[in-house]
């Protein structure tokens, strides 16, 4: 990545070259030069021009690179006492086609050399659908779906190649901090301006990470400082006329004299109101009525955040990179109420504030050109104080003396709760490339790391509570060999000790990549993985359902759940002197053995209650399609479409009474996006995008069994569009503009209809988009 921005000086041979770094007509400042296969390098200066000095003699290959630019390579030859000039000409990145990633094969590899699928969402695509975080951004990745899970507090949960929540493994810089606690709300904690870019790996061949990356792994790479810049900007949105969102963004990255060190700092503020939408109110004779009913359907949310990443060169060999972030969140949703009430006043509520911080550091040593040792630390603390209840209601008991006596004991000791949740990881990695094995490159990477997870979850009054410590020992072997110039084969086999697994879990893994010529890769991935018989986000979320309070638990004797994953793909990518096409079209296969699910086991005083069981064996196969094109660096779609199918080999009760079901709940077997942008010169942007999700299977709990009964339903499909026009105006007397930019989001309003009112609502029977039609404009000031 960085490794070689300080110049090594071996020996006065005067052999000198000079020459700057330009990309469309303008010089560069602040791209990386270095000579390939080792560590001499600089960097051009503010003017974009560099100089290496007293290079080796000899025949060279010098480097251009810089995030967000094609690299360029040349041929040189070194000539002592001789001083040459040349000078790069880097195209800007539009498709991704060829970065540098480093998720699919814990190596740093070209996207089109590493033998596993690594799709990437960056800034650009971020800033084109106005995410104002994560959870927003991940919606416009192929294979990818994040729904929100409930009508009150909005907590979300991310889908890959069809499977939940559970089984996909966030990371930030590669370190799984990101815990199942966390992973409730953390998708919408963590902002867009502290991401760089995100890598998504989908299927079970990125098993290799460990437990939960069964459905795939996302590594959300925090922003580093690379060139001194700044941007502050405020957007402000009208969700659909009945309530205002702010959010402020400040970001500032310093690097010093010598380019060995930089240090980049971000800050983010958000104030939402909530959201009431018209819902169906249950009439005593089993009709609805839409109306208003003073309950949100969108949470109130104050959130601050900030945070940083350091990196510091001591010299050519070593790099320190650290990171760091607070974040703090409040969320209510439920009866509005009002600020003057605490949440315990409404008739049905829930409160989450959230205390996080987190942070890592990494150290890496290049022993020379073909050893690297990495040696990181990463964790997470988490403080929640949360509360999900209802009030008594005079209705539901036989005589006043009865509700009297529960209304007194709900005010003098209602249900909050308290959570502490803390999460480390430790690890040592060691790479070594073999420059001859049978006369071929093969890149070993073996490491070992440690990862605990404490999480603590207790609500005294609903006689809930959570208390569970995780420990995984981890140790890993890779073999990236790249047999021939076409064809390369890794071989990956991981050993897991799972404190609440009683034996070791070997997770092996297979991946080839066919190269036919420039264009075309052929890949075919099969790997293993598992997931530990333990609590996940959704089981620590408590809901609101048939009046009552729903809880999960897990049960005795629950084991792991074990999967094999296969899939194949094929990827082309042709570029022109005007254009660029490209296409993938991926198959995937998933065998669950075990796999989880939630049983109804009845109720009790609170209300609704399931168990997660071992249920039978599950299939989850489908394929994805993406098309990607650019037309003359104006013009610029990119798409994905999923088919898929999630099936159990034998039917299980989600409702009880009900008919037993093999569908997955929540689990549409159609789902897609797309970004069309337009940027007819640097001042003026324009984006369209939108999401396709088909229809799913629901559970729906009634507010009154005795009017309307329990039962299935499907949700129908919708299509969620979005807009998103900018201008900006330069001032390069300061070297800096000033961005005017507004849009829609949700354009045609497809937001859910059928929402239940009052507080006996079904709070999990959610299916639509995240937002009703929301206008936004905004104001951003950033360096040029």
């Amino acid at each position: 990545m960085m490794t070689g921005l300080l110049q090594l000086q071996a020996q006065k041979t005067d052999a000198n070259v000079f020459g700057d770094v330009q990309s469309a007509g303008e010089h560069i400042p602040f791209a990386n030069i270095r000579l390939k296969g080792t560590h001499i390098g600089t960097t051009t200066d503010e003017t974009g021009h560099y100089m290496l000095t007293n290079l080796p003699v000899g025949k060279h290959v010098i480097v251009a690179s810089l995030i967000g630019y094609s690299s360029e390579e040349i041929e040189i030859e070194a000539v002592e006492g001789k001083t040459i000039e040349v000078n790069f000409r880097l195209q800007e990145k539009e498709m991704h086609l060829n970065e540098v990633v480093v998720t699919g094969t814990k190596t740093f590899q070209r996207k089109t050399e590493t033998p596993v699928i690594v799709n990437v969402l960056d800034r650009k695509s971020l800033i084109a659908v106005q995410a104002c975080n994560l959870s927003e951004g991940l919606r416009f990745q192929p294979g990818l779906r994040v729904e929100t899970d409930c009508q009150t507090c909005n907590y979300t949960q991310l889908r890959m190649n069809g499977l939940g929540g559970g089984y996909s493994q966030i990371l930030i810089n590669s370190r799984p901090i990101f815990s199942p606690l966390i992973g409730l709300y953390g998708m919408e904690q963590i902002p867009a301006n502290m991401i760089e870019c995100v890598e998504v790996v989908r299927g079970g061949g990125s098993a290799l990470y460990g437990s939960s990356a069964i459905g795939g792994t996302v590594n959300i790479i925090t922003r580093i400082p690379t060139q001194a810049q700044y941007s502050i900007s405020n957007t402000v949105s009208s969700i659909n006329n009945g309530a205002y969102d702010n959010m402020f963004n400040a970001n500032v990255t310093m690097v010093s004299k010598k380019r060995n060190a930089g240090v980049l700092l971000f800050a983010n503020k958000r104030n939402r109101q909530p959201y009431d939408h018209p819902g169906l109110t249950l009439l005593p004779d089993g009709s609805t009525k839409v109306e208003k009913d003073n309950y949100s359907e969108l949470p109130e949310i104050r959130n601050n955040s900030f945070g940083g990443n350091l990196i510091y060169h001591p010299d050519g060999h070593q790099r320190i990179e650290a990171n760091f972030a607070s974040l703090y969140e409040y969320r209510y949703g439920g009866e509005l109420i009002g600020k003057d009430k605490k949440a315990h006043m409404a008739m049905q509520s829930e409160e989450r504030i959230h205390n996080i911080l987190m942070g890592g550091i990494d150290y890496q040593n290049n022993f020379n050109d073909n050893s690297t040792l990495a040696v990181y630390a990463a964790g997470q603390h988490t403080c929640r104080e949360h509360y999900t209840g209802i009030y008594p209601e005079r209705s539901s008991f036989e005589s006043d003396e009865a509700y009297a006596e529960a209304e007194k004991q709900h005010l003098a000791d209602p249900p909050y709760g308290y959570t502490k949740n803390m999460t480390f990881q430790g690890g040592v990695q060691f790479n070594h490339r073999i420059e001859n094995f049978f006369r071929s490159v093969n890149l070993i990477s073996v490491g070992c790391e440690y990862v605990l997870d404490d999480v603590l979850d207790s609500i005294p009054q609903y006689n809930y509570g959570t208390n569970q410590i995780s420990r995984n020992l981890g140790c890993f072997v890779q073999s990236d060999w790249k047999i021939v110039k076409q064809f390369s084969l890794l071989l990956g086999l991981r050993a897991d000790k799972h404190n609440l697994v009683d034996h070791v879990i070997f997770s092996p893994r297979v991946s080839a990549l066919y190269k036919l010529k420039e264009y075309t890769q052929f890949r075919l991935t099969w790997g293993t993985g598992f997931r530990a018989p333990q609590a996940f986000d959704a089981d620590m979320h408590i809901a609101f359902a048939g009046g009552g309070v729903s809880r999960i638990s897990l049960a005795p004797g629950l084991k792991e759940e074990r999967s094999n994953s296969l899939s194949g793909s094929v990827n082309f990518d042709k570029p022109a002197e005007k254009y660029i096409f490209g296409f993938t079209v991926e198959g995937f296969y998933t065998r669950l053995q075990d796999a989880f699910y939630l049983h109804p086991v009845g109720q009790d005083t609170w209300g609704e209650q399931f168990e997660k069981r071992n249920g039978p064996g599950a299939t989850v196969q489908g394929a994805t399609i993406e098309l990607r094109g650019n037309y003359k660096r104006k013009v610029q779609l990119e798409t994905g479409f999923t088919i898929q199918k999630s099936l159990r080999d034998q039917a299980v009760e989600n409702i009880e009474g009900l008919e037993a079901k093999r569908e997955f709940l929540r689990s549409p077997n159609h789902y897609g996006y797309a970004i069309l942008t337009f940027t007819p010169t640097r001042k003026i942007n324009v984006a369209l995008s939108g999401n396709y999700t088909g229809s799913m299977l629901l559970a729906k709990f009634s507010p009154d069994e005795e009017i309307l009964p329990n039962e299935y339903r499907n949700s129908p499909s919708f299509f969620e569009m979005n807009a998103r026009a900018s201008y900006t105006f330069e001032m390069p007397s300061i070297d800096s503009g000033i961005e005017l930019y507004a849009g829609v989001k949700n354009l045609t309003n497809r937001f859910q209809s059928d929402f239940d009112n009052y507080r006996n609502r079904d709070s999990n029977y959610v299916y639509g988009p995240a937002l009703p039609r929301t206008v936004y404009i905004g104001i951003k000031m950033k360096s040029l």
